[in-house]
């Protein structure tokens, strides 16, 4: 069933979406070769919950360990935060749910590390035009089958590289996952028309080889089953009659002063 919302909860939602940018803008600060993935996520559970009533949505969740799902080069989605260190040239997908008095905002973000090499650059740069290009199609009257189609043409048939298939955006509200479901390939015109009111998130993952995966052992983290780099950028969408807005746009937000010397304060304490 998909659920249409109300201004009220859009409100809940922002507010949410709030402070997850803000953990998102924050990591900015301290992300760097050197860091361990384990310390980023340690930092993000702070951060939230440093702010009042803040939740990290993730810690949890069908039993996953971590505040972040942090996915470093082949691995597509649900990475651990572990001892690896972070170092030069790395490709850094770091995903974050907040739920802030009920109100739930989601969005992933791709980092890339010092010097890249040129197809990774074009990798992770492919994948934020492609989101652009969803979110674009994602308009009151046209299909859900619209948005994975602008996705799918713009990344494989005009960039050669090739969406995931397992993986998918969501409808978004009173929970974390939802209808629709949102894939990021297929056929226009087709699926769920779009409708005022919808939530949901478009988050395509791309890689650079083959878009088969696997699972690790620890029953979350995803890899290409070729070790071919991968990229995820995700936003949460408002359908509104005039387009979608987005509400993880990090451009909308900025760290306030408590913010800043809490970050200061972290790194000095934990020698970041």
């Amino acid at each position: 069933m998909i659920r249409i919302y109300t201004e009220k909860d859009f409100e809940k939602m922002r507010k949410a979406a709030e402070i997850l940018c803000q953990t998102h803008l924050a990591i900015r600060k301290i992300i760097r070769p050197g860091i361990r993935t384990i310390d980023l996520d340690k930092f993000a559970n702070e951060f939230i919950i440093k702010h009042k009533k803040a939740i990290p949505a993730q810690l949890g969740y069908g039993g996953f360990p971590y505040t972040l799902c942090i996915s470093v080069n082949d691995e597509i989605c649900h990475g651990y935060p572990s001892d690896y260190v972070i170092k030069e040239g790395d490709i850094v997908s770091i995903d974050n749910v907040v739920n802030l008095d009920g109100g739930l905002a989601d969005s992933c973000w791709t980092y890339t590390i010092g010097k890249m090499k040129e197809e990774d650059q074009n990798l992770v740069d492919c994948d934020l035009e492609a989101l652009m290009r969803g979110i674009e199609a994602a308009k009151v009257g046209n299909r859900i089958g619209d948005i994975g189609h602008a996705i799918q043409e713009y990344v494989e048939e005009e960039n050669g590289f090739s969406v995931i298939r397992d993986f998918i955006g969501h409808g978004i509200g009173k929970e974390m996952h939802e209808d629709p479901q949102v894939p990021h390939y297929g056929k226009a015109g087709r699926g769920a028309r779009i409708q005022k009111g919808m939530v949901f998130t478009i988050e395509p993952m791309i890689a650079a080889g083959d878009w088969k995966m696997k699972v690790d052992d620890n029953g979350w983290t995803a890899r290409t089953r070729d070790h071919s780099n991968c990229s995820q950028f995700e936003h949460q969408l408002i359908i509104h009659e005039d387009g979608p807005e987005i509400i993880t746009d990090q451009s909308k937000y900025e760290l306030t002063t408590s913010d800043l010397e809490f970050i200061e304060a972290y790194k000095k304490r934990n020698n970041l």
